[in-house]
């Protein structure tokens, strides 16, 4: 009931929780009980002690006597109730011990924030985040593309897992010192609460992809919904990736030798796309929803209304787990579909969370393996035939 609220689900409540439970796991409750019995029993001997040398003695006496110890301890209650000496030197042992008590409480607050901040500037807290994009191992291309992550008109929480002393991104992410394959690291990075995970090697080196895709593996297995993109050095490694279940890998360096091939044969075409797929000045790369009022046109009105209402360009449409790329201008739109675009910004339109199209392609693809048989295709090492975002 109350995970609804947007309180509760703030990150910093998440992450006290955390913390919490963490406590909890530490705590050890027989020592607890030992010291609130050891508490009782002084109350009760100096209870005992008041009504035996000042009080009459009778049930109802030592309870007025026990109610007066306790709250003396506690420090809310005065040495008024005593007609003596013994009295008074019973009220001072309370006082004394209740000042002991609130130092031990006092410190054990103190320690707790103590390594609630220690543990937050060393990367050993939990982020507490939901709908954020995991960030897993640390080279070049994983500080651009925070940048540019953190350019987009979309804003998006990130959350950075690496095994370094301090946070390599600075400020720029919330960092999670750690394994990315390790399990526990990963729940502390909130993977399963997480919309995408973006996998870089550490290093140039096939034992850097081999770690990669124990990373997807283990992302697999705790939050299969989320969608991987993984950064591959060896173009022979795309297929262990692809059985590893990683929704999209990319491998940098063919990636770039196409683009330059394309470039010398068509002046210019390297900045254009540079522009698309970066936070420049232009326009660039969105994948957004239909919007509904645009259900039942076709890709030629739809591209007409999109340009005059939004400035943007329909490159693509995209069907469960088909890709329409330069779709004919006589297919109709459904529902369920969405568009890949060229704009400036997002506007109005909405954007696709990369949680849910992943979702929608696997419904997808499980819906078409039950009406088809299963066929071999050939896929290209270096591009996906998984919708991209």
């Amino acid at each position: 009931m109350f995970e609804r609220l947007p309180l509760v689900n703030h990150p910093v409540f998440r992450r006290l929780a955390w913390y919490g439970r963490r406590l909890r796991g530490q705590l050890n409750l027989s020592l607890v009980a030992r010291i609130v019995a050891a508490v009782l029993v002084v109350v009760a001997i100096a209870a005992l002690l008041e009504m035996l040398l000042e009080q009459p003695i009778s049930l109802n006496s030592f309870a007025a006597t026990f109610y007066w110890a306790l709250t003396s301890i506690l420090g809310a209650n005065s040495p008024a109730f005593t007609n003596g000496p013994a009295g008074a030197i019973i009220y001072l042992g309370l006082i004394i011990t209740g000042v002991l008590m609130l130092g031990l409480l006092t410190g054990a607050i103190i320690a707790v924030i103590i390594d609630f901040l220690l543990k937050e500037g060393q990367g050993l807290g939990a982020s507490g985040f939901r709908n954020h994009i995991v960030i897993c191992g640390w080279n070049a291309t994983a500080r651009e593309a925070i940048e540019e992550l953190r350019s987009d008109d979309y804003k998006r929480r990130l959350v950075l897992i690496h095994d370094a002393e301090r946070n390599p991104a600075e400020g720029a992410v919330y960092y999670v010192r750690g394994d990315p394959t390790n399990t526990e690291d990963l729940n502390r990075a909130d993977i399963a609460d997480a919309d995408a995970a973006l996998v870089f090697p550490s290093s140039p080196s096939n034992e850097a992809d081999m770690r990669s895709i124990l990373t997807i593996m283990a992302i697999e297995a705790v939050a299969p919904h989320v969608r991987t993109v993984v950064e591959a050095n060896n173009p022979r490694h795309v297929d262990h990736f692809r059985r590893a279940h990683a929704d999209e890998v990319l491998v940098t360096p063919r990636l770039a030798s196409h683009l330059l091939a394309r470039a010398a044969l068509y002046p210019g075409l390297s900045e254009l796309v540079t522009d698309m797929v970066s936070g420049g000045t232009g326009s660039e790369l969105y994948r957004v929803s239909i919007p509904d009022e645009f259900v039942g046109l076709t890709v030629g009105e739809a591209s007409l209304r999109l340009q005059a209402e939004h400035r943007a360009m329909l490159l693509a449409i995209s069907r469960g787990a088909e890709t329409l790329v330069n779709p004919a201008p006589d297919v109709i739109l459904a529902a369920d579909d969405e568009a890949l675009i060229v704009a400036e910004k997002l506007g109005t339109l909405t954007p696709v969370r990369a949680a849910e199209a992943k979702r929608a392609a696997t419904e997808a693809a499980a819906a078409a393996a039950t009406l088809m048989p299963a066929r071999t295709t050939n896929v290209d090492a270096w591009s996906s035939t998984r919708p991209v975002r």
